[in-house]
């Protein structure tokens, strides 16, 4: 009896463990199907109840789609081409805090790598292709050809307990899309090129870039949302003490 009550709960798309399991990063969008907007003002209001340290509530979201949303892509590709034509000029593009460890040691560096290589092996591009390296880092870019982009950013005068507070929200924001059918991706790739970004979506000198989201409805056939990646065990991570 207990056993069938879970089995039903977790089959319902709409429960919080399905949401969460079915959640991956979608890499291929359905351009042409737009996302209602009752719908994303749906998502952020439940993500909105997301835990903060004193209820601080870090966030502020910008909602990027049609016009603003293709003036972003447009602007941040032709840097991100200018740099691959001339690697001197990332020097103008800097990240405002450390999203990876400026050293990498294992078991994170592993699994760094296995995660490129897999979706690389996965996508045909083999090591030293440079051009469809690049390419395929550019989807970033055209958020995957979501319809809809998320820009998220906080006060600089906060502190690093925000960030933690602001992985809550974007985790509740991906876990209520899915309730709804649809799909994210999360990504810090956009952080390089806050100085284009911020100005663009009419961001307050006093905020910074957290990182950016793709939604939309997945586009089911493509190669690239197979791509799934390993967990480790709950024994491997877990101390009981």
């Amino acid at each position: 009896m207990i056993t069938s009550q879970v089995t039903a709960v977790v089959q319902d798309p709409a429960s919080v463990d399905c949401a969460i399991e079915s959640r991956f990063s979608c890499r291929a969008f359905l351009r042409d199907k737009p996302v209602p907007r009752q719908h994303i003002e749906d998502i952020l209001r439940v993500a909105s109840r997301a835990a903060s340290g004193t209820n601080t509530q870090p966030w502020k979201v910008y909602v990027l789609q049609d016009g603003r949303r293709d003036a972003l892509v447009e602007k941040v590709c032709a840097a991100h081409d200018a740099i691959y034509a001339d690697p001197s000029l990332a020097a103008q593009y800097k990240e405002e805090y450390d999203y990876y460890p400026q050293k990498w040691v294992s078991p994170y560096i592993d699994r760094r790598r296995e995660n490129g290589w897999s979706l690389y092996g996965l996508l045909g591009i083999a090591k030293g292709e440079k051009d469809r390296m690049h390419s395929q880092h550019q989807r970033n870019y055209r958020f995957f050809d979501a319809p809809v982009g998320f820009m998220f950013t906080m006060d600089r005068v906060l502190g690093r307990g925000s960030l933690v507070d602001y992985g809550m929200f974007l985790q509740s924001i991906m876990v209520a899309a899915r309730a709804r059918g649809l799909h994210t991706c999360p990504q810090a790739a956009w952080n390089h090129y806050s100085k284009i970004i911020l100005p663009l979506i009419g961001a307050g000198e006093d905020e910074m870039l957290i990182c950016g989201m793709a939604l939309g409805y997945a586009e089911e056939g493509a190669l690239v949302n197979t791509f799934r990646t390993p967990r480790e065990s709950v024994e491997s991570f877990t101390r009981w003490v």
